[in-house]
This record gives C-alpha cells, structure tokens and sequence, in this order.
C-alpha cells in the first residue's frame, strides 16, 4: 500500500470506474469484453479509426464510440483508459490521458524504445496518473503453476531454465484470406518485430521468476521477405539466482498453431518444472466443459466462468482486473511501467548484440573467402606436384 503522498492514492472509494477503450481492433476488443464482465467497471466508450472496429464494439454493448482516441479523451470523464493502439501511439495517447488525469492500462509494449517510455512516464508522472502494463502472461494459468512451483522451493536451485513463445507470423495463418494491418510490418510504427511482439511477454516472466536479467548474446532472423524480425534467439544471465537462460520467440507461417504456444522449463538441481504440467488433461475437452457451464450459469443464475473457454483469455481478464483494482485502492499497478520499461530496456540490448554480431559476421567474410581462396590454391599446387611426382 502507497502512502498519502503517492499519486495513485486520490481513489479510495470503492465507486464504480468508467472506463473507456483506445483502439478496438483483436487484442482491444479483448479488453472491452473483459472490462463489460467485471463488477464495478462501466465501458462507457471506445475509439477507433476503422469503422468496422467502432461497430464490433457498439455491437458488444458500448453506447458511444469515436473515431480519435483524443476526441474520446476530450468527452468523456473517465477513471480508466485502455490503451490499445499501435505502439507509435502509445506515448501521446498515454500524454492526452495524464493531460485528462485519467489512469491508463497500456498494451505492450510499452512503448517503442526506453527513450520513448522514459517520456511516456515523465508525463504521466507530471500528470500523477497511474501506468499499468498488460504482461498478461505471468497471468496464464500455467505460468502462475510455474511460479508457485518453483516457489515452493521443491527442484532447489535452477542453474538453467529454457522458454519458447510462437505465434502466427505477421501474415495470419495460412491461406491468407485478407490483407494484413500494415502498422505490424512498419518498423517505425510497431518499433520491432517478433522480439517486441512475442519476446516482451517472456522478459517480464523471466524477470518475475528469477529478478532482473542481463543479455548476454542475440541473434535475429527473418524466415519471410519482410522488414521486421520474425524469429529471435536470446541468452540471458539471472545474477540474483546465478540462471542461464535461453529464449526463443517467432512469428511463423503454422496453418495450425500448437495447443499452447509458450513453453518454459525450468532445470533444477533435483526435479524439473514444466508449464506443461500446469495444463489442463485435455485443452480443448477443458475449454468445452467450460463453455457449456458458462451457459448453463444463464439459467441457473450461477456466476461464470469469466473467459472460461480459453486460459488465455483468463489471463487478459485477470491482468486488467488487477490493473483496476489497484486504481481503486489507490495502489501501484501490480506490473506498472518500469516493469514495461524493464523489458524495453532487455530488447534494445538483444537487438544492439544481435546488430554487433552482424557487423562481425561482416568484416570476418571477406577475410574467411580470401583465406578459402589461399587454401584452395594451395590444395592445387599440392595435387599439381603429385600429379608430376607420379609422372
């Protein structure tokens, strides 16, 4: 708990937070329905600037909707903003918001570099509102699993530990069948590829599971001809547990993904810990069951499930609901800024390790062809001289 003099401490009542949504395309519509579940949280509105979008949300029960976030921000007097665009528009949304004293719940990244993040927080800082960041897979059932496991003590110390995250590629699952957002393939509007899109999730983790982490080797690639990364390989150091860490995130071109598309192991000195331990028996047997006690709760007037239906959507649920509860208890955001920014700062590192590997890797290839070269001539005049040796 903050004390008086902390910024986030004005709310202490228990009053219902009007909330309203930037953006609302997949992942904002996510919010929107998480935030329409939740007791004492009203989405009084929601912008976008695809109609489509304005209408999907109007059609999941907001009254008002706007196609600029800022005209939103202007009209309504709100608790709460779910901050769901582009990343190239998450530090002037994150401004209008602190300009309008209002909390915001951000998308990761948080933003696209640490300078960008640095002026994100210094202006919601001036604004005394409060910056959570939705690292909502800390959140997912079988991560939580994780964590309470290896809390427990049980494996001892873990010298090593391995996680993979993977996701369809920028494209969309094959047969494409709609032309892309092109903001995710726009370096300067997504600040990244899969390294932001995917390996942010997996920094927050890892720093969860095991404290601050260094990086200590990176390479990217790209499997398609596009102009951001789409798979990236990390080795990181955790000083405070003495772990080696290695971490894979791509985005690739599967026509179905796996059930579950994060894996991390855990390698302790007397057992193992596995996410996949932390998995329902049978994935979509689990979601079924859930589903169908979801509607039946219609008629017996019992609660539901919330997102039952999937763990990853729990996990949204939970991560904003955490978000809203600390707003209106006046206390930090349980994964605030600097955690966004933490892993912010953990991708610029990959990404300057990896640019320096390249440009070894650059200077090393004339040097490798002409010694090629040199051994090749070599081997020539060597079999030219047993050729005439023979003769």
């Amino acid at each position: 708990m903050l004390s008086l003099s902390s910024p986030f401490s004005r709310r202490t009542d228990s009053s219902t937070l009007r909330l309203g949504v930037l953006g609302v395309g997949n992942i904002g519509m996510v919010h929107l329905k998480s935030a329409r579940a939740m007791a004492d949280v009203e989405v009084v509105a929601a912008a976008d600037a695809v109609p489509e979008n304005r209408r999907r949300a109007e059609r999941a029960g907001v009254a008002r909707t706007y196609d600029d976030y800022a005209a939103l921000l202007e009209a309504e007097a709100l608790d709460v903003a779910v901050v769901a665009l582009p990343p190239v528009l998450h530090r002037e949304a994150v401004e209008r918001a602190a300009e309008a004293g209002v909390d915001v719940f951000v998308e990761k990244p948080l933003a696209r570099s640490t300078d960008e993040a640095d002026r994100l927080l210094e202006a919601a800082a001036d604004g005394a509102i409060a910056v959570g960041v939705d690292h909502t897979l800390r959140y997912q059932p079988d991560i939580v699993g994780v964590a309470e496991e290896y809390a427990d003590g049980t494996v001892g110390h873990v010298p090593y530990a391995s996680m993979t995250r993977l996701n369809d590629g920028p494209l969309g699952r094959p047969p494409a069948d709609s032309a892309p957002a092109s903001w995710p393939l726009d370096p300067e509007a997504a600040g990244g590829g899969s390294l932001l899109e995917l390996g942010i999730h997996c920094f927050d983790v890892l720093e969860h599971l095991f404290g601050e982490l260094e990086v200590r080797s990176a390479s990217l690639g790209t499997t398609l001809e596009i102009p951001v990364e789409d798979a990236a390989t990390v080795l990181l150091e955790a000083p405070e547990t003495g772990t080696t860490i290695t971490l894979h995130c791509g985005s690739y071109q599967w026509e179905e993904l796996p059930e579950v598309n994060t894996r991390l192991r855990l390698e302790g000195v007397t057992g193992t810990i596995s996410n996949e331990d932390h998995l329902p028996d049978n994935f979509y047997v689990d979601a079924a069951k859930e589903a169908l006690r979801n509607v039946a709760s219609r008629v017996t007037d019992d609660a539901p499930t919330v997102f039952g239906p999937t763990f990853y959507l729990q996990a949204h649920y939970r991560a904003l609901e955490d978000f809203c509860d600390a707003v209106r208890a006046g206390e930090s955001p349980p994964v605030d800024g600097e955690d966004g920014r933490r892993t912010l700062a953990l991708a610029e590192q990959a990404y300057e390790l990896a640019a320096e590997d390249a440009r070894k890797r650059d200077r090393e290839e004339p040097f490798e062809a002409e010694a090629d070269a040199r051994d090749s001539d070599r081997d020539g005049d060597r079999d030219q001289d047993e050729a005439e040796v023979t003769l």
